[in-house]
């Protein structure tokens, strides 16, 4: 697996984490047949995000992304691409988390998010856009909150590049 991105903002230490746990999550760039793609707006704290989320204990990282692609933009999907893995430290919540992040696309009809108490907490939304206009979306919010504004934003920046890098190269 490549990993295409290191995110260290706070500048963690190896000393500092090795004991910390790890999560393995899931993301995706995720088309329809008309070439758009969702994003969660996360509204409380003014950014945008791919879907996609940590995986369960049992869970494969396929089934985890299968699963909350089902849960947060109410689609079943079908993994194309794997895009390689982003790594964090994450000084903020003492983690270190792995996304593991692919290209896919949406089967069957489009169905509605079922969001977490969580997600309706921060007033999540859905949205569909090109993936030029999910760029420009993402490098011009402005999150009010260190997670979106350090670790979310610019690793969810980072998978759209490199999803953009290897569609242009088939």
């Amino acid at each position: 697996m490549e990993k295409f991105i290191l995110l260290n903002p706070e500048n963690a230490i190896k000393e500092e984490v090795e004991n910390w746990p790890t999560r393995s999550s899931a993301r995706a760039v995720v088309f329809d047949d008309n070439g758009q793609i969702p994003l969660l707006h996360v509204q409380q704290h003014h950014y945008f995000k791919l879907p996609g989320g940590g995986v369960d204990e049992g869970e494969t990282i396929e089934d985890a992304l299968i699963r909350e692609c089902l849960e947060e933009i109410g689609c079943n999907i079908i993994i194309e691409h794997h895009l390689g893995i982003i790594e964090e430290y994450r000084k903020i919540f003492t983690l270190h988390q792995i996304s593991h992040c692919f290209l896919a696309k949406i089967i069957g009809n489009k169905g509605l998010p079922a969001f977490t108490d969580f997600e309706q907490e921060k007033d999540f939304s859905l949205i569909w856009c090109s993936l030029d206009e999910a760029q420009n979306l993402l490098s011009t919010c402005k999150p009010n909150d260190k997670e979106g504004r350090e670790y979310i934003v610019p690793r969810d920046l980072a998978i759209l590049s490199k999803a953009k890098e290897m569609l242009e190269a088939d």
